[in-house]
């Protein structure tokens, strides 16, 4: 079965151990993926045949971005297999946040990766703004979205942005809102809205899940596992439990996330 994995974090060997934790903690999850390292990123992909690789980490200060995107960048020269989302941070300057991107585009990296919550700030108030902008119509954003716990990220802020960017081509991560998934219906008739089946499946139901990839349109959702959050093994048997029938399994697990990054190349 072909799969292509559209959300994976990775760290650097030293400070693997400690991301992993700190994740853990913050969601009050037991972490069971892997060690958060490239290697244990293909290992685990390897066990069920995953072609690709999104790839990416999030700054939480402007201090990080560079360092952050450079590690990217020589992940992805050293796994040809990986495809690399930059970071940026909201308090960047516009012409910071334009730099960024042009430097870090013109060393092979095909997005951005955004985590409201990590990074606090609201997805749609002013600060933000001058990524979207900069990025509408040239690169595209996964954007953490949902936690009940917070609102920084809420679907209907999510919404707002993609309404108001048209440009802009969003991923909602996590079925479009982690644990926030009654409020999914705010993505309807948005045209560049994607989203990702990453750490979600462990507490909707299956019933809900087939719902919400029935309502937002099953060409619009790419596998993603949330390494080193879980195992690609998990993550693939709680997709196929859903029993969405194998045309649907193979959009979602390789055919849309192919046709997505064939446009980023």
């Amino acid at each position: 079965m072909k799969t292509i994995d559209t959300h994976a974090h990775i760290y650097p060997d030293k400070i693997a151990d400690k991301a992993v934790s700190s994740i853990g903690a913050f969601y009050d999850i037991e972490m069971t993926g892997g060690s958060g390292t490239s290697c244990g990123l293909i290992e685990s992909g390897s066990r069920i045949g995953v072609e690709k690789y999104i790839v990416h980490s999030t700054a939480t200060t402007v201090k990080q971005v560079k360092s952050i995107n450079d590690f990217i960048v020589s992940e992805c020269l050293k796994h040809p297999e990986f495809i690399g989302f930059m970071t940026l941070h909201p308090d960047m300057t516009e012409e910071e946040v334009e730099e960024e991107i042009e430097r870090a585009a013109s060393l092979g990296l095909k997005g951005i990766k955004l985590h409201p919550d990590f990074q606090k700030f609201y997805i749609d108030e002013d600060r933000p703004q001058k990524i979207y902008r900069a990025a509408a119509g040239r690169l595209p954003i996964l954007f953490h979205t949902g936690d009940e716990r917070y609102d920084f990220s809420a679907p209907e802020r999510m919404a707002k942005v993609a309404r108001e960017h048209k440009n802009l081509i969003c991923i909602a991560a996590h079925f479009g809102g982690y644990t926030r998934w009654g409020e999914v219906d705010a993505y309807k008739g948005l045209d560049n809205m994607f989203f990702d089946t990453s750490s979600s499946l462990f507490k909707l139901s299956n019933k809900t899940a087939k719902e919400i990839i029935f309502k937002l349109g099953a060409e619009k959702f790419m596998f993603g596992s949330d390494y080193p959050m879980w195992s690609h093994e998990k993550e693939l048997e709680k997709l196929l439990n859903l029993r969405l029938g194998c045309e649907t399994e193979d959009k979602i697990l390789y055919l849309n996330a192919k046709a997505f990054i064939e446009k980023l190349t």
